[in-house]
C-alpha cells in the first residue's frame, strides 16, 4: 500500500492539478447508459484496430469499466438491472461489426470463449470520469510483468488519455459482484438472449483496517469477504487466495483470526489464534488453529488485535 493516489501511481498527478487551474468547474452531467453503451462500443472498435494484424481481426474480450463511485451507485440504486442490458446491446453491437469484417473475407477468431464485464469504481474519478482498460484472455490469467492499457476520459476535458499500467494498480479499484457479468462467445455471431450471466461471488462482508507500521501509516486497507470461511493473517503469511485476509503488519499473528459464514442464520463467527484479540471491547479466548473455538461475529464489529491493529466488519 503507498500514502500515494491513483493519478501519482501512474504519473499524471501534476498533470491533473495543472489543468484544474484552467478549467471552470461546472455542475457535470450526470452518466446516462447511453453514455456507457457508446463508451464500450467505441473501445471495442479501437481494440480491433490496435490488435489486429494481417488479415485477422482480434479484440478485447474483457472490458473494465471504471466510474467515480457515486456514479456507480447512482446506477445501482436508481437504475437496478441496467449494465445486464447495456451488455446485451453492446454484445449485438459487437457482432454486427464482426460480421462485417467476416463479410469482407476476414478471419474472425475469438482469442476466448466468452465475454466478461466489470464494471468498477475508484475512490481517486471525479463525478462523470470513466476509464477501460482492456484484456484478450477474461480472468487473472494476466502475467504479472505484462502492463494494462488504460484509457481515462476526465469529464472536465473530455480529452482521452492512454497510459499503461501495472496489474497492481488494479488492487485501487473496487469490484462489486453485482457488477460482473460473463457472455458466451458464440461462432454464429448471434445473441442468446438468455446467455448473459452474473456469476462473480457475492460479497458476504466487508473488512477495513488501518495499520501502524510506517509505510501503511494512515492508509485504509480494505478485503470484501467472498468465500464463507477467511484467515486473517499477518505479515509473515505465505498463503495466497482469495479467503486469505493478508495484513501486512507485524502486530499481527500469522495466522490471526478465522471467520466464517453461517448460511442458515447469515451470521458470522470468530476464532482467535493470536496473542492477543478483543471483540467489541471483551477478550476472546485464544485456541489452536486445529480445533478453533467459534464466538459471534455481530456486523458493525470492532476487532483489535494484539492492542495495536483494529479491524472493522461491515455487512456488504
Amino acid at each position: 500500500m503507498s500514502n500515494t493516489s491513483f493519478w501519482q501511481r501512474i504519473g499524471l498527478h501534476d498533470w491533473f492539478l495543472k489543468k484544474e487551474a484552467t478549467v471552470t468547474r461546472e455542475q457535470v452531467p450526470v452518466l446516462t447508459p447511453d453514455d456507457v453503451y457508446k463508451y464500450i462500443i467505441e473501445k471495442f472498435k479501437e481494440s480491433i484496430g490496435q490488435l489486429s494484424f494481417a488479415n485477422r481481426i482480434v479484440f478485447f474480450h474483457e472490458f473494465i469499466i471504471c466510474f467515480n463511485p457515486e456514479d456507480y451507485n447512482g446506477f445501482m440504486a436508481n437504475k437496478k438491472g441496467i449494465f445486464g442490458l447495456i451488455i446485451h446491446e453492446s454484445v449485438n453491437q459487437f457482432y454486427t461489426i464482426l460480421k462485417g469484417y467476416r463479410a469482407q473475407g476476414k478471419t474472425v477468431q475469438p482469442s476466448s470463449n466468452k465475454w466478461v464485464f466489470r464494471f468498477v469504481s475508484h475512490p481517486d474519478y471525479p463525478r462523470g470520469d470513466k476509464s477501460f482498460i482492456g484484456k484478450l484472455l477474461p480472468g487473472n490469467a494476466q502475467q504479472k510483468e505484462e502492463n494494462l492499457r488504460v484509457t481515462y476520459i476526465p469529464r472536465q476535458t473530455g480529452i482521452a488519455q492512454t497510459f499503461d499500467i501495472n496489474p497492481d494498480i488494479l488492487d485501487g479499484f473496487t469490484f462489486y459482484s453485482e457488477g460482473y457479468y460473463e457472455v458466451t462467445y458464440r461462432e454464429d455471431l448471434v445473441v442468446d438472449e438468455g446467455n448473459i450471466t452474473n456469476t462473480e461471488p457475492a460479497v458476504l462482508a466487508r473488512l477495513e483496517t488501518i495499520v501502524p507500521d510506517k509505510e501503511y501509516a494512515g492508509k485504509k486497507i480494505e478485503y470484501l469477504m467472498k468465500d464463507e470461511e477467511i484467515t486473517v493473517s499477518g505479515k509473515d503469511e505465505q498463503r495466497t487466495g482469495t479467503n486469505i485476509f493478508r495484513i501486512p503488519s507485524d502486530w499481527v499473528n500469522s495466522p490471526h483470526l478465522q471467520i466464517r459464514h453461517n448460511q442458515q442464520d447469515n451470521k458470522f463467527q470468530l476464532a482467535s489464534f493470536g496473542e492477543k484479540t478483543v471483540l467489541n471491547e471483551q477478550e476472546v479466548a485464544a485456541c489452536e488453529p486445529g480445533k478453533p473455538t467459534w464466538v459471534e461475529l455481530p456486523v458493525n464489529s470492532r476487532i483489535v488485535l494484539n492492542g495495536i491493529v483494529g479491524i472493522n466488519i461491515f455487512k456488504a
